[in-house]
C-alpha cells in the first residue's frame, strides 16, 4: 500500500508542476484536466503526508519516553506515544478506504427523480419536501440545479419531479437516495391525532453523455402536444410540449415545462439517456454473480431505505442502522451527517468484497 501512496505522491507533485507551467495554463482543455487529476489525487496524498507526520512523531515519542534519564516525561511520552498509535491506526485505515477503486460514476452529474407513491395528498407534500431537501442540499454544496419537469398535485404537494443537479461529485453523494422514503407524521387534516404513514421514491441516475448510450432516431418515436400544466405566454398555446417514446425499451420521457418544443426535446432526451446508461449498468451488474457487491442495499427504487419520523423528530436510514434526530435539520438539507455515513459505509464495503477476492484469488 505505502508503495503505492509514494507513487501517488510522485504523481501529485509532477501535476503541480506542469499546473504551474504557462504553457499549459494557456491550454485550457489540457490544464482542466491537469487539474481533475490533482484534485482528485489531493485527498488521499494528504491524507498520506499526515500519516507520515504522525508516525515521525510517534517514532520520537517512543525515542524519548525510553530514555533513561527522562525523568517524569518519560510517561507523559508513554501517553502521547499511544495517543499517536491510535491515530496512526485510525490514518491507515482511511488510507486504506481511500485507495478502494471508485464507482467510474461518482464526478457526474445527476437526474433526480421523485414521485408519490402511498398515501394520498399527504404523499404529495412529503415528495415536495424531498425536493427541496435535495435543491436545499445542492446549494449548500455549491452546486448548480434545475427543475426539469414538475407535476402539481392535491394540496400543495407534487406527484412527480425530475431534477438536474450539476456538480462534481453530485452522484458519489446522493447515489443512495435512491429508494422509497417512508414518512411518519400526524397530518394537519387528521382530527383525532393519528400518525399517518406516506412514502414517496427516489431515483437518483448518472447523466449520460452521448458517446455513454448509443440512441437510434429510428428508434425513437416523437409525440408533440399542448402543455397542460400552468404556463405565461405560449406555453398552453401552441404545441411546445414533447413526449419521447423509445421503442426497444417502451420507456417514455415527457417534458412540457419549457416554453418552446426544442427546450422540452432537449430535456426529454438528457432524462432518456440517462435512464437507458442506468438500465444498461443494471443489466451489466446482474450479469455478474455478485451483481450488487459495494452497494448499500440494492438501490432499487422499491426498497425501503430510510424512515422520517416526525413525531419523534428522527430519521433512521435502515440500511446502515443509523439514526439522526434533527428532522428539521435534514429536510432544510443538512444531509452532510446521512451522506458522509453513506459514503463510508459503501467504501468499506468495496474493501471488504476487495480483501474477499484477493483470498479467494490466493486459495486457488
Amino acid at each position: 500500500m505505502f508503495d503505492t501512496l509514494a507513487q501517488l505522491e510522485d504523481r501529485h507533485r509532477d501535476l503541480e508542476a506542469q499546473l504551474a507551467d504557462p504553457e499549459i495554463a494557456g491550454d485550457g482543455e489540457r490544464y482542466t484536466a491537469l487539474a481533475k487529476q490533482h484534485a482528485e489525487l489531493s485527498e488521499v496524498v494528504g491524507l498520506y503526508r499526515r500519516w507520515r507526520a504522525v508516525r515521525d512523531d510517534l517514532e520520537v515519542a517512543r525515542e524519548m519516553a525510553a530514555e533513561p534519564d527522562s525523568g517524569p516525561d518519560a510517561a507523559a511520552m508513554a501517553v502521547e506515544a499511544t495517543e499517536l498509535a491510535a491515530q496512526l491506526a485510525a490514518l491507515e485505515s482511511q488510507l486504506q478506504l481511500a485507495l478502494v477503486p471508485k464507482d467510474p460514476n461518482d464526478d457526474r452529474d445527476v437526474i433526480v427523480e421523485i414521485r408519490a407513491a402511498a398515501g394520498g395528498d399527504e404523499a404529495g407534500l412529503f415528495a415536495g419536501e424531498l425536493e427541496e431537501m435535495y435543491l436545499r442540499y445542492a446549494g449548500r454544496q455549491g452546486w448548480r440545479s434545475r427543475t426539469m419537469e414538475r407535476t402539481a398535485q392535491g394540496i400543495g404537494g407534487i406527484k412527480e419531479s425530475i431534477l438536474e443537479i450539476v456538480g462534481r461529485g453530485a452522484y458519489a453523494h446522493l447515489k443512495h437516495e435512491s429508494g422509497v422514503h417512508r414518512v411518519q407524521r400526524v397530518p394537519a387534516t387528521e382530527s383525532q391525532g393519528r400518525i399517518h404513514t406516506s412514502t414517496a421514491s427516489v431515483a437518483v441516475l448518472p447523466v449520460a453523455e452521448d458517446v455513454d448510450v448509443d440512441v437510434d432516431p429510428n428508434d425513437l418515436r416523437i409525440d408533440v402536444f399542448r402543455s397542460s400544466g400552468p404556463g405565461g405566454q405560449s406555453v398552453n398555446t401552441t404545441d411546445s410540449a414533447v413526449r419521447i417514446t423509445h421503442l426497444p425499451t417502451g420507456l417514455v420521457v415527457s417534458c412540457q415545462d419549457e416554453k418552446s418544443q426544442h427546450q422540452n426535446r432537449d430535456k426529454a432526451m438528457t432524462i432518456l439517456r440517462s435512464r437507458l446508461l442506468q438500465a444498461e449498468q443494471e443489466r451489466a451488474s446482474k450479469a455478474r454473480a455478485d451483481a450488487r457487491k459495494g452497494q448499500i442495499g440494492t438501490g432499487d427504487r422499491s426498497e425501503k431505505i430510510r424512515t422520517y419520523n416526525l413525531p419523534q423528530s428522527r430519521i433512521t436510514d435502515h440500511r446502515i442502522g443509523l439514526s439522526v434526530h434533527d428532522v428539521d435539520a435534514v429536510f432544510a438539507g443538512e444531509l452532510e451527517d446521512l451522506v458522509a455515513a453513506l459514503r463510508r459505509a459503501e467504501q468499506e464495503a468495496r474493501l471488504a468484497s476487495l480483501d474477499a477476492d484477493d483470498a479467494t484469488s490466493s486459495a486457488g
